[in-house]
């Protein structure tokens, strides 16, 4: 009985959170076991995984999409990067900008962070880490990715930050709140695996359903863009999130 009642925690986590299927295949199996479910899909899927030796694998990876909150990461490496921000301690006020817009994914503070950067530093920023496509469009939410560059830009996300704000910005995505956590946050991971990520989607309406992702074990890094435009549903785009990434991560070392 004892045991039973022990073991009772594991199990209500293992039906809330569901674990990666066991079984490790290759990147190519994995990527084609995620295109073969994705072409049964209602809505264009694309995206990309930057694998543990930076190979990058994909379908329609190459598509232009809308950001919508996704672009919260690139705005807040962009802040932090800052000269004023960059060699200082963080402060309460810019806690009280950064961890809303990305835990809660929060849109007042993405509408002042852009204003304060302008278009010209927002630009040069995303260049810089390698999104060479990337456009800011007004509303912000309408700005140009590509998950081929998503993904590796990811996968070294937190690397090309200044060394004091690595910590806090990658606490950040790890904590967003419970609601949010869809698609590849509603998977237990093998053990070990550590996730990053950030969603992006259109106000629930399944114009956009996006998420971003780093997945780290100690000197490991695996990142995952995946971008959904026209689903039926908000809903019917978390589903697509989760079958794609649940067969990606299925190639998790």
């Amino acid at each position: 009985m004892e045991r039973r009642a022990a073991l009772l925690p594991l199990l209500v986590a293992g039906l809330l959170f569901p674990a990666i299927a066991e079984g490790r295949v290759s990147w190519r199996a994995a990527v084609d076991d995620a295109e073969a479910y994705a072409d049964g899909r209602s809505g264009s899927v694309s995206f990309a995984v930057s694998d543990q030796a930076g190979r990058l694998h994909g379908r329609n990876a190459g598509a232009v999409v809308p950001s919508a909150s996704v672009l919260k990461v690139i705005l807040m490496g962009a802040y932090l990067e800052r000269r004023s921000v960059a060699n200082r301690p963080l402060r309460a006020a810019d806690r009280r900008l950064l961890a809303p817009m990305i835990r809660r994914s929060a849109n007042p503070p993405a509408d002042h962070i852009t204003n304060l950067l302008g278009p010209t530093v927002i630009h040069r920023y995303a260049h810089e880490s390698g999104l060479a496509t990337f456009r800011l469009r007004s509303p912000w939410g309408l700005s140009e990715i590509r998950a081929r560059e998503m993904a590796p830009f990811m996968r070294r996300f937190d690397r090309q930050l200044p060394w004091r704000h690595r910590r806090y910005a990658r606490r950040l995505l790890a904590t967003v709140v419970p609601s949010q956590r869809w698609g590849i946050a509603s998977f237990a991971l093998p053990a070990g695996w550590q996730l990053f990520f950030k969603s992006g989607w259109g106000s629930g309406t399944g114009r956009v359903c996006h998420q971003v992702a780093l997945l780290e074990r100690g000197s490991r890094r695996i990142a995952v863009a995946i971008t959904i435009e026209h689903s039926p549903s908000h809903g019917y785009g978390t589903q697509t999130l989760r079958g794609v990434s649940r067969r990606l991560l299925r190639a998790l070392p």
